[in-house]
């Protein structure tokens, strides 16, 4: 047998290995997709009264504007046939190089041979003409009121998104070539990752962002030093070391959202905003709240406000002696803590000296990008589902979040992982992205009604208990840290609600980047600025106007606001107190707990 023969043996010997390996994967993909749950179909698409209304607009251009609907469809088709006949022509006399294609450069198409391979140019132009000719018919359809003509704009980009041909095998050369590079053993790695997201999630297919063998709270990520010091079936409390000699005699409170987990703050201790607080000398408290299972389904907000807010600074209080605490709330966190503290405001409780909001809606008169989510089919639909499981489950949670950053969260990851062969990365921002919590059911039925769809909080008020609550009840000294590109809560919505409160001193701070990257800045890193204004927080456009931008962290700018409402100094206070004796280290033990619906 001659080298070249031996050479071509093994690589069909490694062929066929691969091929069994794919029938083995098969058969365990059959079977994991077959543990998926009956769908809602509620919460799959949006309501037929979507499609009547866009149908009906559609029909009525049709009928009183034939002309325009006419030139739209002769101008895709033109296009279509003109590139056609371009590329045609070209290899008709032998040029095997695609039309010059002056289009601007789009992100998922940075392999070469999508600029010079006939057949892949080819393929790409025909989808991004067929892209514009979708997003040109939609902007057309005329008749439709805002909330609809959002929702159509949303589904619409979410079909362009998916078909684009980087996401499918056949059209996809990085893929192509690397199957070829590895004589398939690419795809038969995709597949086990594809197997393995399938199966984790019941059936079910939410593509695996990090590695999750990379990570360990506790261990390498949230990681600072400290200890529980109070516990109840919503949260563990948790106060962290003195790194300090001294500490402002006020102690600060920190309460994370419970979607996700509190150690965004506490990734590493390079970019740790609870370990720089703690060396700033703060007797720093921070929540880490529990995980519901179907056992919570009766928790609602007024739970969250009594047994979860009022509760933990009443411990704080106790723990430290004080009678005033700072208090700092983030995301939903945020926006329950203008609730708790319109409730105290009511009941003449002024136990919180300060307040700080990080990237926190109390008005939402603007849905931003969740317009397409908070109608009522959606709405009706997650209402039946919690009604069922008790909980809005964590896997609806991280769905909807990635279908708004699609390509980013869910394509390029999928392309990556299931054609690539590729193992997700160790990347620590992406694995808590990656460890999202479940919502009780009557909570989460609580905030998408009364508050994101019917915008109670800054309109007729929210019953809170026995008291109705508006934003005006808000009148602590505060600042608002919002974010520039923050998709989640967009800057200016999160400004309307900080001007409509009825706090006499506030600061309002917007730093560069997105929701997470915005927040989680540190000193040092110097790579998003922050804006800040002289101007009165009352107009948004005002404000940005006369902005002065600053290089660097936003966090000693806050630290100034926050050091001048903390008090003097005292001597260094150690976690707990006779009374509340530690109960184990930090993290504790409810941010590592896993409940799967």
């Amino acid at each position: 047998m001659t080298t070249s023969d031996a050479i071509q043996d093994a690589a069909s010997q490694k062929m066929r290995e691969n091929l069994a390996k794919i029938e083995a994967l098969t058969q365990r993909l059959i079977g994991a997709i077959s543990q998926r749950k009956m769908a809602n179909p509620a919460l799959e698409g949006p309501g037929m009264d979507l499609y009547l209304s866009a149908g009906a607009a559609f029909l009525k251009e049709v009928t009183d504007n034939p002309a325009r609907i006419f030139e739209a469809q002769v101008n895709f088709w033109g296009q279509a046939m003109k590139h056609y006949v371009e590329a045609t022509h070209a290899l008709s006399h032998g040029e095997l190089k695609p039309p010059a294609d002056p289009g601007p450069k789009d992100p998922r198409f940075t392999n070469p041979l999508w600029d010079s391979h006939p057949y892949f140019n080819f393929v790409k132009r025909q989808y991004l003409i067929s892209a514009k000719a979708v997003e040109d018919a939609v902007s057309r359809i005329e008749g439709l009121d805002e909330v609809n003509r959002k929702r159509l704009d949303y589904f619409a980009r979410q079909i362009i998104d998916m078909m684009a041909p980087t996401n499918f095998l056949a059209t996809n050369p990085d893929a192509l070539e690397r199957a070829v590079e590895t004589e398939g053993e690419s795809l038969v790695k995709g597949l086990e990752n594809l197997v393995r997201d399938i199966e984790a999630n019941g059936g079910n297919l939410l593509v695996t962002l990090a590695d999750r063998d990379a990570f360990k709270v506790g261990e390498n990520i949230g990681t600072a030093e400290g200890s529980v010091v109070f516990r109840n079936r919503m949260f563990e409390l948790i106060q962290y070391a003195p790194t300090t000699e001294t500490v402002h005699r006020t102690p600060l409170l920190i309460l994370p959202p419970w979607i996700n987990k509190f150690y965004i703050l506490d990734l590493k201790p390079a970019n740790s905003l609870i370990r720089w607080l703690v060396d700033q000398g703060y007797t720093l408290f921070v929540v880490s709240w529990k995980n519901p299972d179907p056992g919570y389904a009766d928790v609602g907000l007024d739970t969250y406000v009594e047994e979860g807010f009022l509760t933990a600074i009443e411990q704080v209080k106790q723990i430290t002696g004080e009678k005033k605490i700072n208090a700092l709330g983030y995301c939903i966190a945020g926006t329950t803590l203008a609730l708790t503290l319109a409730l105290m405001a009511k009941r003449k409780d002024r136990s919180v000296q300060s307040a700080t909001f990080l990237t926190t809606l109390t008005d939402f008169s603007d849905q931003g990008e969740f317009t397409a989510f908070l109608q009522d089919d959606f709405l009706s639909g997650i209402e039946a589902q919690v009604k069922h499981d008790g909980v809005l489950s964590s896997y609806f949670l991280s769905r909807t979040f990635s279908y708004l950053r699609a390509n980013d969260l869910i394509y390029r990851p999928a392309i990556r992982s299931y054609m690539m062969g590729e193992a997700p990365p160790a990347f620590d921002l992406l694995y808590w992205n990656g460890d999202s919590t479940n919502l009780p059911g009557r909570m989460a039925r609580e905030y998408l009604r009364d508050l994101c769809q019917q915008d109670l909080f800054s309109t007729k008020g929210i019953r809170i208990l026995g008291e109705t609550l508006k934003i005006s009840d808000v009148k602590v000294p505060l600042t608002a840290v919002a974010c520039e590109t923050d998709h989640i809560a967009p800057w200016r919505a999160s400004f309307a609600g900080i001007a409509q409160m009825g706090s006499a001193q506030k600061t309002f701070i917007l730093s560069e980047s997105g929701h997470i990257a915005g927040i989680v800045n540190p000193p040092g890193r110097k790579k998003y600025g922050y804006y800040t204004s002289d101007a009165a927080i009352a107009d948004p456009d005002v404000w940005q106007a006369e902005a002065v931008r600053h290089d660097g962290s936003w966090w000693p700018r806050w630290g100034e606001w926050l050091a001048q409402r903390s008090g003097a100094m005292v001597p260094a206070r150690i976690p707990g107190s006779a009374d509340h004796p530690p109960l184990m280290s930090a993290p504790g033990a409810y941010v590592g707990e896993v409940v799967k619906v």
